[in-house]
């Protein structure tokens, strides 16, 4: 489009998403990387909830770009995100008054790419993933401490990735990018696609 410059330039919809959040690295307080990821229930019931992207794939490489998080995959959300094999999510960066939201397909990452993350952890979080039974009623705080006492001695300082924890990579059919602009007059930018084998289409969106 003539008037994707600046900000929205480019023809690759990963980088300019990379290129946003390196931006917000340095602006950010906290987690610049925090993402509300909405699922649905079996019922057709909406969830949402903050997580941490922990990684922007380029098209370059064998996914063909997609975002990639980490969760249990014994929680609710994903529960959700098997039973749907979809989900969306927003970022939203306050200082730069900037959000990307996306709708897409999703897939486990559950290999080599899943144990070098979980290694890069602290010890203390790699067992914490072994000692939470994620979204499961819990009796107290100190239940929860016991158990992690319980995992600590059987693990050792060098706990394997648990079975039960992974990744998901987010294949998105829909990125938009918007800015915000004055009197509420934002520049928003939908980069569309039938699936993931198909080109892009790119629409300026009304405020």
């Amino acid at each position: 489009m003539s008037d994707r410059t600046g900000i929205f330039a480019g023809d690759d919809p990963f980088a300019i998403a990379m290129r946003w959040l390196e931006e917000a690295e340095k602006t950010e307080l906290n987690d610049p990387n925090a993402m509300a990821i909405a699922t649905v229930d079996a019922e057709g019931l909406p969830n949402v909830r903050m997580v941490l992207l922990k990684e922007i794939e380029g098209r370059e490489t064998p996914s063909g770009g997609a975002f990639v998080f980490y969760t249990n995959y014994h929680s609710a959300k994903a529960q959700e995100i098997e039973g749907a094999g979809k989900a969306a999510f927003v970022m939203h960066w306050k200082s730069l008054r900037r959000q990307i939201r996306v709708r897409g397909i999703v897939t486990r990452e559950e290999g080599p790419q899943a144990d070098a993350y979980y290694a890069s952890r602290s010890l203390k979080s790699r067992l914490g993933a072994w000692a939470s039974h994620q979204s499961q009623p819990l009796a107290s705080r100190t239940a929860l401490m016991t158990e992690v006492a319980r995992v600590t001695a059987a693990h050792g300082p060098s706990p394997k990735r648990p079975p039960f924890w992974g990744g998901y990579r987010i294949t998105p059919l829909e990125i938009e990018f918007w800015a915000d602009g004055a009197f509420r007059l934002h520049d928003r930018f939908r980069w569309r696609r039938a699936d993931p084998a198909s080109d892009w289409a790119v629409t300026r969106l009304n405020p």
